[in-house]
C-alpha cells in the first residue's frame, strides 16, 4: 500500500504540473487603448513666453504640481489638510478601494487550489443482527484539494484581470474624489472671501448712505432739499441694508459649506478677515501645448480601467464555450479504530477524482453571454472617449476664460477707479451746493454696482485658476501612477 500511494503521488504530480503549464490559455481579446477623439493641441495654443523651450520644460505640469504648492494661502492649506482627514466622501472612496482590493484577492485566489484537511470517526452496529450486535468502528484523516478548476481556457485568469481592473478603477475614483474635494474647498474658500469682502463693502456703503440721508434731512429742514430728495435717500439706504443682509446670509452659507467639506467646524483663525483686499492666490498653472496630459486625469484613467475590465470579461464569456475541468484529490490514513489511526493499525489512503463538464446545448446562452460582454466593451469604449472629450472641453473652456477674465478684470478695475473719482467729485459738489441729490444718488449707486461687479469678476478669475488646475488633473501627483505600478507588477507575475 505504501508503494502504491507513493506511485500515485508521482503519477499525480505529472498531470498537476501539466495543468499548471497549460492553464492560462487566454481567449481574451488583446487590449489596445482607443485613440483620443480630440485634437492634439488646445485651441489657439501658443508656445509659452519667457524663455527657451528647455526652460519651459522645467515648469511643472498640472498633474505634477502638488496642491501644497498650488495653494498659496496657509490657512486654506490647513483647511484642505483637515478635509483630507475628515471628509466623509473621501472616506467612502478609500473604503471602496479596500473593498475592491479584497474582491481582487478573492478572484486571484481562485487560480490556485485550496488545500484542506478532513477527518471522520464512525461507530455503528446493526440493530437486528441475530445473536447480538457487533460494533464496527472506522476513522480517517486526509489532506487534499477539492473541486479545483484547472484554468485551461483562461476563464479564471480573465475574471482575475477584470477584478484587477475594477480595483484600479476604484483607486482612480479615489484620486478623482480627492482632486474634486481640493477644488471644491478652494472654491468655497474664495466664495467666503468674496462674500466677506462684499459684506464689508455693503456696510461701508450703508454708512455712506446713512450719512447722505442725514445730510439730506438737514437740507430738507433748511428748505434746500425737497421731499423727493429725502425719499430717494431713504430708498438708497434701505437698499444698502438689504444688500448687507443678503451678504450676511451668503457668508453664513459659505461657512456651512466649508465646514461640510472639511468634515468639521472651521476655527475662527482660519477664516478670511474683512479687511483683506485681495483674494487668495494660486500658483500659475501652465497648460502646455499637447492634450496628451488629459490621459493622466484620474477620471479618464478610471474609464480606461473599466474598459480593460470589460475587455477581460469577453475572455471569460468565450471560455464558457469550452469544457470545465476540475480536480479533487487527497492523501491520508484510515483505520478501524481511532487509536490505531496513526499507529501500526492504520493504513495509507488516497483518492483522485478528475471531473469534466462540457456544454452541449444551452439555447444560445453562451453566445448571448459573449455578445453581452462585447456590447459592454463597446459601451466602455464610448464612455472612455466621452470622458476624454469632456475633459478636453473643460480645459479649453478654462483656457479661453482665463484670457477673457484677465481682460475683463482690467477693464472693470479701470471703471471702478473712474467711478470712485466721479463719486468723490459729485459728493464734494453736493456738499458745496453745486450738484443736486440725483447726481449724488446716481454716483453712489454706480460706484456700489461696479465695486460689486469687480469683486465677482475677481472671484471668477480665481475660480477659473482652480477649474483649470482640476481640469488638467492637478491635486494628485506621483512620479509613476500607482495603478501603472500595480499593473506592471501583476503582468510580471503572470
Amino acid at each position: 500500500m505504501n508503494d502504491t500511494s507513493t506511485s500515485f503521488m508521482r503519477r499525480l504530480a505529472v498531470p498537476l504540473a501539466a495543468a499548471l503549464v497549460l492553464a492560462g490559455c487566454s481567449l481574451t481579446p488583446r487590449y489596445e487603448r482607443p485613440a483620443a477623439p480630440v485634437p492634439a493641441h488646445w485651441p489657439g495654443a501658443q508656445p509659452a513666453e519667457g524663455g527657451p523651450a528647455e526652460d519651459q520644460a522645467q515648469t511643472l505640469a498640472a498633474p505634477d504640481l502638488p496642491w501644497e504648492q498650488f495653494v498659496q494661502d496657509e490657512r486654506l492649506r490647513e483647511i484642505i489638510r483637515l478635509a483630507l482627514q475628515n471628509n466623509r466622501d473621501l472616506r467612502v472612496a478609500r473604503h471602496s478601494v479596500e473593498q475592491m482590493r479584497a474582491s481582487y484577492q478573492i478572484a486571484r485566489a481562485n487560480q490556485f487550489p485550496t488545500l484542506g484537511a478532513s477527518g471522520s470517526y464512525t461507530r455503528s452496529a446493526p440493530a437486528t443482527m441475530p445473536g447480538g450486535a457487533s460494533v464496527n468502528s472506522s476513522a480517517s484523516l486526509s489532506v487534499g484539494i477539492t473541486a479545483w478548476e484547472i484554468d485551461f481556457f483562461g476563464r479564471i485568469a480573465a475574471l482575475k484581470q477584470a477584478a484587477l481592473a475594477q480595483y484600479l478603477a476604484t483607486e482612480e475614483a479615489q484620486k478623482n474624489t480627492q482632486i474634486s474635494l481640493i477644488a471644491a474647498i478652494s472654491s468655497a474658500w474664495l466664495s467666503l472671501q468674496t462674500h466677506t469682502e462684499l459684506l464689508a463693502l455693503a456696510e461701508r456703503t450703508l454708512a455712506t448712505r446713512e450719512e447722505s440721508l442725514k445730510l439730506t434731512r438737514l437740507r430738507l429742514d433748511n428748505g434746500v432739499a425737497t421731499a423727493l430728495d429725502m425719499r430717494q435717500a431713504e430708498s438708497q439706504a434701505a437698499a444698502a441694508r438689504a444688500s448687507r443682509a443678503e451678504q450676511k446670509r451668503l457668508r453664513a452659507e459659505d461657512l456651512s459649506n466649508l465646514a461640510l467639506l472639511a468634515g468639521q467646524p472651521i476655527a475662527e483663525q482660519l477664516l478670511p478677515k474683512a479687511d483683506e483686499t485681495q483674494l487668495s492666490g494660486f500658483a500659475d498653472v501652465p497648460a502646455g501645448l499637447s492634450s496628451d496630459v488629459l490621459l493622466r486625469r484620474p477620471d479618464i484613467r478610471q474609464a480606461e480601467q473599466q474598459l480593460v475590465a470589460a475587455n477581460a470579461n469577453i475572455g471569460a464569456a468565450r471560455a464558457a464555450y469550452f469544457p470545465t475541468i476540475s480536480l479533487t484529490a487527497g492523501l491520508g490514513r484510515a483505520s478501524s479504530d481511532l487509536d490505531g489511526l496513526f499507529g501500526s493499525g492504520g493504513q495509507r489512503a488516497w483518492n483522485f477524482a478528475p471531473a469534466i463538464s462540457l456544454p452541449i446545448f444551452d439555447m444560445g446562452r453562451n453566445r448571448a453571454g459573449v455578445e453581452s460582454a462585447q456590447a459592454a466593451r463597446d459601451i466602455a469604449v464610448a464612455r472612455y472617449e466621452k470622458a476624454i472629450q469632456t475633459a478636453f472641453k473643460e480645459v479649453a473652456d478654462a483656457l479661453t476664460a482665463r484670457q477673457a477674465l484677465a481682460e475683463q478684470l482690467q477693464a472693470q478695475q479701470q471703471q471702478t477707479d473712474a467711478e470712485r473719482e466721479r463719486y468723490r467729485l459729485v459728493d464734494l459738489s453736493y456738499r458745496n451746493g453745486v450738484a443736486n441729490s440725483l447726481d449724488l444718488l446716481d454716483a453712489q449707486r454706480s460706484l456700489f454696482g461696479v465695486e460689486q461687479a469687480l469683486a465677482q469678476t475677481r472671484l471668477a478669475q480665481r475660480a477659473n485658476e482652480i477649474t483649470l488646475y482640476k481640469a488638467l488633473g492637478g491635486g494628485w501627483s506621483q512620479t509613476q501612477p500607482e495603478s501603472d505600478q500595480k499593473q506592471e507588477k501583476e503582468t510580471s507575475k503572470e
